[in-house]
């Protein structure tokens, strides 16, 4: 608080201002989830592990949210980060993700992972892909041997979209490597599905 002089009749008075931070509101609400398949249970369906974290709709609370959590590089392996927006579980059963497909690129550096994570998280919640809406959310995968980071999608056959966001990710992750799209339809019939667009 700040103290001000005013002068009342030949009197000063001390008076006390306050000041009101307004919190920055994001364009869309957010929620951060995490799953813990390292120890998955017998017969366990997919998905049972998966827990929401928190849900916010401020840079405010996103920034408290980020300094307080792990970073995808400190979890254990066969862990998953996700950041979705409001309302869509990370889940290929989602009605908005049924549909839909995501990019993705490899990381074999902890680092690098933990950079492209925030880079993305920002570029998500600063609405800056053309085509924010046809975006669910991102996930970061820690793994064995290579970590990696989806960024998913609402409506897969959507080339020019799907391309854009494409070029925009790889951009704003500072990729050179190809990076590859992937279906959810051809992901669920086979174990290693092809690749349907490259940028």
């Amino acid at each position: 608080m700040a103290e001000e002089v005013i002068e009342s009749s030949g009197a000063e008075v001390a008076a006390e201002t306050t000041t009101t931070k307004i919190p920055h509101e994001l364009a869309r609400n957010w929620t951060f989830w995490f799953d813990n398949q390292s120890k998955p249970k017998q017969g366990a369906a997919w998905g049972t592990s998966l827990r929401k974290i928190y849900t916010f709709d401020t840079v405010e609370d996103f920034w408290c949210l980020y300094d307080q959590i792990f970073r995808p590089s400190k979890l254990v392996a066969n862990a998953d980060f996700h950041m979705f927006k409001a309302g869509i579980e990370p889940k290929w059963e989602d009605p908005e993700c049924a549909n839909g497909g995501k990019w993705s690129v490899t990381s074999s550096r902890k680092g690098n992972l933990d950079t492209m994570w925030l880079e993305t998280l920002m570029a998500l919640i600063g609405e800056n892909f053309d085509e924010s809406d046809e975006i669910c959310g991102v996930v970061a995968s820690v793994r064995q041997r290579a970590d990696k980071l989806a960024l998913w999608t609402k409506n897969a056959p959507n080339e020019a979209a799907q391309m854009s966001i494409g070029r925009k990710w790889k951009e704003i992750i500072d990729v050179t490597d190809k990076i590859t799209y992937n279906f959810h339809d051809d992901s669920r019939r086979e174990k290693s599905s092809r690749s349907r667009y490259t940028v």
